[in-house]
């Protein structure tokens, strides 16, 4: 099969333009992806539970709780009027793009990297939080970043962007790959793999779970997280943009931020194509 080619001109942080201001909760305009999901009662979003922080089961209620998991509960509150009227598909990093395809889920929410090779599956919001990749090793170890780890086995995710950049490291890692993070974090304690690499969000989960381990050397790619969509649903795209516009404005987004990830730095700014 052949694989499409992004232009050269892709801004992967360039998503569609709102139209008009945000219609009230439970009155979605008829016809519209929104009415769909307002109709069923529930939107149907897909997320992590295995990335402490951003989408994780808290172990003594069950639920999932973490940045990401609030931003989607933002987007069935604007539809629906109830952050709670929401129904979380679990996905590994290689299941996002599918189960939109397959429309299993209305939207993934999932420290989803923009690429121009993935707006020619699926379309993203504009960009809601801007993260960076780094190294995550033993505590005792003298790594001090992807450069240092040539020849060394490096864990990341099946269909992670994670994977490619380390499978392309110029230091020459050994890219080993696992369906889920917390697979990763267990090789590590093994000592299975020498280093985890991905985002430092993520990254700075592990470390709150395992004080044996620290984060180290600098950002060496810059991944920008969007909301993904299946192709037709431009609609529900320029409706989470409004959306978004307003989170950054009224300062949900930043107290979300706060709540999970610390002082909150200026949101990221939005980006239109069109």
């Amino acid at each position: 099969s052949t694989v499409a080619v992004p232009p050269a001109s892709c801004d992967p942080t360039a998503s569609l333009r709102p139209v008009g201001p945000l219609p009230p909760a439970g009155q979605m305009p008829a016809g519209t992806t929104m009415a769909r999901v307002q109709a069923r009662g529930r939107l149907i979003a897909g997320v992590d539970q295995n990335t402490y922080l951003m989408g994780f089961r808290n172990p003594f209620s069950g639920e999932l709780e973490g940045f990401d998991v609030d931003m989607a509960r933002e987007v069935a509150r604007a539809i629906l009027g109830d952050p709670a009227a929401i129904q979380f598909k679990v996905l590994t990093s290689e299941e996002r793009i599918p189960a939109l395809e397959r429309g299993d889920v209305d939207i993934v929410v999932r420290t989803m990297t923009v690429t121009c090779d993935r707006w020619q599956k699926v379309n993203f919001s504009t960009v809601y939080y801007h993260a960076g990749q780094r190294v995550l090793v033993p505590s005792n170890s003298d790594v001090t970043g992807i450069d240092a780890l040539g020849g060394k086995r490096v864990c990341a995710t099946k269909g992670s962007s994670s994977l490619v950049n380390v499978a392309n490291a110029p230091s020459g890692p050994i890219a080993v790959s696992v369906p889920n993070w917390t697979d990763c974090l267990v090789m590590l304690q093994q000592g299975q793999v020498d280093a985890i690499s991905t985002d430092d969000t993520i990254l700075a989960g592990f470390a709150a779970q395992d004080p044996y381990t620290k984060v180290v050397g600098p950002q060496f790619t810059a991944e920008p997280y969007g909301m993904a969509f299946r192709k037709p649903d431009e609609d529900f795209v320029r409706f989470v943009n409004a959306l978004l516009e307003r989170l950054r404005a009224d300062g949900t987004w930043a107290s979300i931020h706060r709540r999970w990830l610390g002082a909150p730095p200026a949101p990221p700014a939005a980006v239109y194509r069109d």
